[in-house]
Order: structure tokens, then sequence, then C-alpha cells
């Protein structure tokens, strides 16, 4: 049994989640036979596939609360498969992450650690000036927000984890942190263990 897959999502009404049962996609033949599960809240929408084993069992709120709570429990058809087991959770998991997008969102933050090394948005393009002879300029992804509040940060938020985890990634792999002089762009709370260069 899966414990994750088990524990049910609570939302408000805020939230409404739809599950279609139409495929996720009519060109792709690997989704013809997933559904469509659509979860809208006050940041936007979102949508992902649902394997056809996995099963949604949607629960009204009770009557009389003051801030009713919806719920949405999932299940598969034989437990006894590893891949449904595994499936359970991460479909759980998936939607929860969709849940908590479209109503909190998602954030990093990254810091420019290094002389001169500043971010700056032009025309819509984040441009990066890192030492080398020319800036780099990066396209924003659709579906994100990415503001720099100062020089040596950048603010990147979205309704998905996924998509902001890897537009962070892209930016910080053109000035890795290095650990002899700890300079580089640094992802949140990200930290490095300082080396000591050779001594002659």
């Amino acid at each position: 049994m899966s414990h994750i897959g088990s524990l049910p999502i609570k939302y408000t009404s805020e939230v409404k989640i739809e599950h279609l049962k139409i495929p996720f996609s009519t060109t792709d033949s690997r989704f013809f036979e997933k559904t469509t599960l659509k979860v809208i809240g006050p940041l936007g929408e979102r949508t992902m596939a649902i394997e056809p084993y996995v099963k949604l069992n949607f629960v009204e709120p009770k009557v009389g609360v003051k801030i009713p709570e919806y719920e949405l429990h999932f299940s598969v058809e034989d437990k006894e498969l590893k891949k449904q087991r595994q499936m359970w959770g991460t479909t759980r998991a998936l939607v929860n992450n969709c849940v908590i997008g479209v109503t909190e969102g998602f954030n990093a933050t990254l810091r420019f650690v290094g002389v001169g090394y500043r971010a700056a948005i032009e025309q819509g393009i984040l441009v990066l000036r890192l030492g080398y002879a020319n800036p780099v300029n990066i396209e924003i992804p659709k579906g994100l927000s990415v503001t720099v509040p100062v020089p040596v940060r950048v603010l990147i938020s979205g309704t998905d984890l996924q998509q902001v985890k890897l537009f962070a990634a892209k930016i910080r792999a053109w000035k890795k942190p290095e650990p002899y002089k700890q300079k580089g762009i640094f992802i949140n709370d990200e930290t490095i263990r300082k080396k000591e260069g050779k001594k002659k």
C-alpha cells in the first residue's frame, strides 16, 4: 500500500479540480489512454495526465463547516502491482503540487556572488553579466514571472514547480558556484564547503 497515495488532498472552494475523461493528448500515442486532470486556482491553471488504473474520488465538504474543505482521494486497480503502487503515490504528489502551484505558487531566488556579476531585465529578456566578453541573454519561459529587485538577485515564480526548478538550474549553469573563492550563482540557501587552494 502507498502511504503517500492513501492521503487525501484537501482544498477549499478557491480551487476547482476537474477529471476530464478525455485523452491527455490526441497527437502523442504515449498519452492516448491517459485521461486529463485540470486544476484551476487564483494563480492560474495546470493540467496533467492520469494513468487509466489510477482512480479519483471527490468528496464534498461537510455541511455546516465554517470553511468547507473538499477532499480528493486516490486509489489504484491492483495494489499488488509494483508499477501501480508507485504511480499511486507519484500521482498524488503531482496533483498536490498542482494545487499548491495555483494557490501559493513556487519560488526560487538566485544570488549572484562575484565582482561585476549582475542581472537585469531588458526588453523582456533576462540579461546576465558574469565576467564574460559578452552578456548572456536568456529568454524567459512562458508561465514564469522573473524579476530583478537588485542587480545581484533574481526572483523566479510560477505555478509549475518543475519549470521553476529547471529555469533556476539553467541560469545557475552559466556560473556554477566554485569552492575556492566561493563565487558563482547560488539558488535559495545553497552553500558550498570552501576548499583551500594549493600552497606553494
